[in-house]
């Protein structure tokens, strides 16, 4: 077998040299155009937004100085004591703490059992009627636009303070966002499985169970634990107006100027939502059959 190598004439070269350097310099001139109007859109908008970086300058010693006075003073000769100073409410504090987890846990469970209930009714490639679909997404868009702070007052003036109402406002926007991504994971499920399925005559429930479900199922899961981890930080958040967990005192403790116990506080969550993501990660790499490592 001989191997033949392909010749081009001088002339011709020339003429495909020539066509891709003006196929470059277009691209090149398309992306300075595009560079451009990002850039004037960037003016306009923090133009409009009042953004000053003059008074970001001017003002930026105070947002700094405000980390300097919520570091506790701790020494070397007296750190037990300091330590102990700092976290005069451990007690207190651990179990606000384990009332947010145990918010996130239960608000996280309720939002994505009602996402994957009828989030197979949203699909575009399986819902059995369009109108029904329609308006299950446009559910979803209410409950994952309206922010859980806001869920969270209308709660706390229905119900009263206690975390019933942090409950309710996370579990209504986990159920928003955990039903848009479910949705669009069940779109791209491959559907030759479905249409085997409901070449039988099959229910949908059963179209559902035996072909859609197995193939999104571990990914339903990772979504799901990874909501667990944003709800955290949002039960911390919604704490802040009553609605129960460590958010009422670390907003208490902002308000009076208790600035050691900010620090303690945040401290404290910053280092549970750091333990929950290295568990739940293990987990979503096992699902995912990975190795588990970062």
């Amino acid at each position: 077998m001989t191997s033949r190598t392909l010749s081009v004439s001088p002339a011709r070269l020339e003429v495909l040299i020539s066509d891709y350097r003006r196929k470059v310099a277009r691209r090149r001139w398309q992306s300075l155009l595009v560079l451009f109007i990002l850039a004037v859109l960037i003016a306009v908008a923090g133009r409009v937004g009042e953004v000053s970086p003059a008074n970001l300058i001017d003002n930026i010693s105070n947002f700094t100085s405000y980390f300097s006075r919520i570091l506790p003073s701790i020494r070397t000769a007296t750190f037990g004591a300091d330590v102990a100073d700092w976290y005069w409410n451990i007690t207190g504090w651990l179990k606000l703490l384990l009332d947010t987890v145990l918010i996130a846990y239960l608000a996280t469970l309720i939002g994505a059992g009602g996402a994957f209930a009828i989030s197979f009714l949203a699909a575009a490639n399986l819902a059995p009627s369009g109108w029904l679909r329609w308006c299950i997404k446009r559910l979803f868009e209410f409950c994952r636009t309206v922010p859980d702070l806001v869920f969270a007052l209308m709660f706390v003036s229905a119900f009263g303070l206690g975390p019933f109402a942090g409950i309710l406002a996370i579990s209504i926007h986990t159920f928003g966002t955990l039903g848009k991504l479910f949705t669009e994971a069940i779109e791209n499920i491959d559907m030759k499985p479905v249409e085997g399925v409901r070449s039988t005559g099959s229910r949908f429930v059963d179209m559902v169970r035996f072909a859609a479900l197995p193939q999104v199922i571990s990914t339903f899961a990772s979504y799901t634990l990874l909501r667990f981890e944003i709800n955290v930080r949002s039960g911390s958040v919604v704490g802040m107006v009553g609605a129960g967990g460590i958010g009422q005192d670390l907003f208490v403790a902002i308000r009076k100027f208790y600035y050691t116990d900010v620090s303690a506080i945040l401290l404290m969550i910053i280092v549970c939502v750091a333990i929950i993501d290295l568990l739940t990660e293990q987990i979503r790499h096992r699902l995912s059959g990975g190795s588990g490592q970062r």
